[in-house]
């Protein structure tokens, strides 16, 4: 009696070594997205978070598809990222129709998230004005300063993207476009 074994499929890899610190970025980046999610959701069925505004004029039926629409896609954002470091941001994976199995230009990868990266700049540089007051820019009144701490960690670890997301963006050049001796590193 003969036994037949099948070997495991290995899992496609990069082209290039990913740096581990690229690795470890792009796996934070959904993780520091989620409390600004989990904060808005309140806010979408009334509750102001401790925020001294106006109420909504807006009924429930549009605010909260709002904010779960607006929620949702910034995970789902965030989680496009591991596209700077898997294999799937350098072919398009085979269950594609007609694309499947083709390489991806770098560009298609790094116009886009290059412009992600600088709209997460503005909107760091937005936060940094509000969170100061520089400028005449001003941040909303909170009940009492819990709310507002709870606020800035929040917003604050969001606005973290901006970096993580160009220091993603200029790994995956890096790699992709064989600029420097380091590629291949891992570190």
């Amino acid at each position: 009696m003969t036994t037949t074994t099948t070997r495991p499929v290995p899992a496609p890899t990069t082209e290039r070594p990913v740096p581990g610190w690229a690795e470890r970025l792009a796996r934070a980046v959904p993780l520091l997205g989620l409390p600004v999610c989990l904060w808005r959701l309140p806010i979408g069925f009334g509750f102001q978070m401790g925020m001294v505004l106006p109420r909504s004029s807006q009924p429930l039926w549009l605010t909260v598809p709002y904010v779960l629409t607006l929620s949702l896609l910034s995970e789902a954002f965030a989680l496009l990222c591991f596209g700077l470091v898997r294999w799937w941001g350098e072919v398009v994976p085979g269950w594609v129709p007609v694309l499947g199995g083709r390489r991806i230009r770098p560009s298609v990868v790094l116009v886009p998230a290059a412009l992600a990266g600088v709209g997460l700049v503005l909107l760091l540089a937005d936060w940094v004005l509000c969170a100061f007051g520089i400028a005449g820019f001003h941040d909303v009144e909170y009940t009492n300063g819990w709310w507002r701490v709870l606020a800035m960690v929040v917003s604050g670890l969001f606005v973290l993207w901006a970096p993580m997301v160009v220091a993603l963006t200029y790994a995956y050049y890096r790699r992709r476009c064989g600029v420097g001796a380091d590629t291949g590193a891992r570190g």
